[in-house]
């Protein structure tokens, strides 16, 4: 399958990968895999995606959010990938995590956001393992935290 011709077709502008702002990388390859260090919820426009899931947000909001976050994890796959998604074997494992509500408890229903887009870019090889984590709070407010782990080929 031909990532960038998948992106063309579900009409999906990646954002820009942007740098880190603290003393990390946003992407180490081990081997044969890829570290995507967490990305947050920014909209298309640049502006954070803030507030707590359960109170500020909807559960529906916290599934765009965690997609945004998936779409800029795509990004720093292409950018570690010298902009060639066709190095990607797969995609092994999701953590997200969800700035949520005491009582909150659908934290797999907002990481599917995230889940579903690489699963609609990456096809079979987008079916990944996963944990979504409920969380008091999150760095500069966002809703949503989704790191990532691929396998290159």
């Amino acid at each position: 399958m031909n990532y960038e011709e998948k992106l063309k077709e579900l009409n999906i502008t990646l954002p820009e990968a942007k740098a880190p702002v603290g003393n990390y990388i946003a992407a180490k390859i081990s081997g044969n895999m890829l570290f995507i260090s967490g990305q947050i919820s920014i909209d298309e426009n640049g502006q954070l995606i803030k507030g707590k899931v359960g109170k500020d947000l909807n559960t529906e909001a916290g599934y765009n959010a965690a997609k945004r976050c998936a779409l800029s994890i795509v990004s720093q796959v292409k950018k570690a990938c010298s902009n060639d998604l066709s190095k990607v074997k797969s995609c092994i494992k999701l953590t997200g995590f969800v700035n949520s509500t005491e009582n909150f408890t659908e934290q797999p229903k907002v990481i599917n956001g995230a889940s579903d887009l690489i699963a609609s870019i990456f096809g079979d090889a987008g079916i990944h393992t996963r944990a979504a984590v409920s969380t008091n709070s999150l760095p500069l407010g966002v809703s949503v935290e989704v790191d990532a782990i691929f396998e290159l080929k």
